[in-house]
């Protein structure tokens, strides 16, 4: 008994010392945050081998006309209104009663096939405001993606609707290929409402802008709420990861573009990985300053990279967040194995602040859902992974291998 209560007493100051550092680290980030030149315009973070030119530049091929109006295309497409057919009376609990889920809310027209013809799925997640970079995702990824989005009442549920149905008849690699699933926070519980011709005006040229008009639809009240109450990321990653229906995940959050062939690549090299652990393909991932075209090459990247134009993912922000990858040794690995994925390296020099994007197999730990906000979101996840080998055989420990595609 006595040890029992020591047990306690050592879990308890672990709990208390953690949710210190959650919020000097919330505290840390925003700081810093706001000193950065990359963090202060809009940001694209990149991930290996960028195959990726700005959207823009495509965007006759990806739309259609330039001048399409959503109502043009309602008039080419079966209009239907996305989620109007979902209850909010049902839907499944987290452990804590705090969100309830709605799996699969809306299925992307192809995605079953889609799911049967890859190896790998994209699970994202997103809070409503930031959903204008689905765009850029699914005409990347060119395969299934499990999408999660966390919404907060009816204003943020209409918002969803229509940005979605705009989404859907505007471009058919969301329609076909993406998965949504909602998280809804306790008591904030949607009501359908329904704003006649509000999608008449929205052309599809602009996502972004046609986002931001649809979020002043929310009140003050639904701000200030949104201020108060965390962003409960390793719900959504949890929803997503499960949305998935591939033995192998790749999970990123809305804001991390892959290139444009990674889909591809994957399906090539993962059934032919030879594994004798369980292994985790990490992604390098890149900040790409806005005033440089997205690279479309490991060598053009390499040259953003000696401009200062392009840097490792959270090097100013927090350098600890990325650098068990070793971008150094990433960047001097060249190899003319360029046409096949491979492996650059293995990590190493694990630390406990470790963050990295990987493709996996979906029998990884699920994140912890007692870190909501900022701070031990994904770390904690990947800590439980990398030290996998301490609950079972030494033989089934995760190891973490740096990815070349």
């Amino acid at each position: 008994m006595k040890i029992s209560a020591h047990f306690k007493c050592i879990g308890l100051f672990v709990l208390i010392l953690l949710t210190a550092l959650n919020i000097l680290w919330t505290f840390y980030l925003i700081e810093t945050e706001s000193r950065s030149r990359y963090n202060n315009k809009p940001t694209t973070h990149h991930r290996i081998a960028p195959q990726l030119a700005a959207l823009e530049e495509h965007n006759e091929g990806i739309t259609g006309p330039l001048n399409d109006t959503v109502f043009e295309k309602n008039s080419q497409h079966k209009f239907r209104l996305a989620f109007d057919n979902i209850s909010f009376e049902t839907g499944r609990w987290d452990n804590q009663r705090i969100y309830k889920m709605y799996d699969f809310a809306l299925v992307g027209d192809k995605f079953v096939k889609t799911s049967l013809e890859n190896i790998v799925c994209l699970a994202t997640q997103s809070s409503v405001e930031r959903l204008y970079s689905l765009t850029q995702v699914a005409y990347q990824w060119k395969g299934p993606i499990s999408t999660a989005v966390f919404i907060a009442g009816d204003e943020e549920f209409l918002i969803f609707q229509y940005f979605v149905t705009y989404l859907r008849l505007c471009f058919t690699f969301i329609r076909d290929n993406v998965t949504f699933h909602i998280a809804v926070p306790n008591k904030k519980k949607p009501i359908h409402r329904y704003i006649p011709n509000l999608l008449k005006s929205f052309d599809c040229k602009y996502p972004e802008q046609t986002l931001r008009r649809l979020l002043k639809i929310r009140n003050p009240d639904t701000l200030r709420w949104r201020l108060k109450n965390e962003y409960p990321q390793n719900h959504l990653r949890n929803l997503a990861r499960k949305g998935c229906q591939n033995k192998y995940v790749f999970l990123t959050d809305i804001d991390i573009i892959p290139s444009s062939n990674m889909v591809s690549q994957l399906n090539n090299f993962l059934p032919s990985v030879k594994c004798s652990y369980k292994c985790a393909y990490v992604i390098p991932t890149f900040e790409i300053d806005n005033r440089a075209k997205f690279p479309a090459s490991k060598p053009e990247l390499m040259r953003l990279y000696r401009k200062g134009l392009a840097r490792p993912f959270h090097e100013k922000v927090f350098i600890y967040n990325q650098y068990a990858t070793n971008f150094s040794l990433w960047l001097t690995n060249s190899s003319n194995e360029i046409e096949r994925a491979h492996i650059s390296h293995v990590v190493t020099n694990f630390e406990f602040l470790y963050e990295p994007f990987y493709v996996a197999f979906d029998d990884v730990p699920a994140h912890d859902e007692r870190f909501i906000g900022y701070g031990f979101t994904r770390n904690s996840q990947v800590t439980l992974n990398f030290h996998y080998s301490y609950c079972a055989l030494n033989k089934n420990s995760t190891r973490f291998r740096v990815f070349e595609l």
